[in-house]
């Protein structure tokens, strides 16, 4: 009976198939990308909750000459903002 009880409580440390090996996540703060030259465009896209456009849930582009990039920014809702 001893044997029978390890043995599953084996299993259920185990679980099927054995140990599973984690994946090493990539190191986010080793990656570096140029961000966008906003001196000489104004081009942000706000982005909204609903077709009241009311909420603002994201914000991305240049405006007044800084890079915004916040949010969610895939909803169907946005509209262009400028300076």
């Amino acid at each position: 009976m001893r044997k029978f009880l390890m043995g599953g409580l084996l299993a259920m440390a185990v679980g099927c198939g054995g140990p599973m090996e984690q994946e090493e996540a990539p190191d986010l703060a080793s990656q570096e990308s140029a961000l966008p030259d906003c001196m000489n465009t104004d081009n942000m896209i706000t982005y909204f909750n609903d077709a009241s456009h009311s909420i603002i849930v994201g914000q991305r582009g240049c405006y007044c000459g800084s890079w915004v990039n916040w949010g969610q920014v895939s909803t169907s809702y946005w509209e262009n903002t400028s300076c």
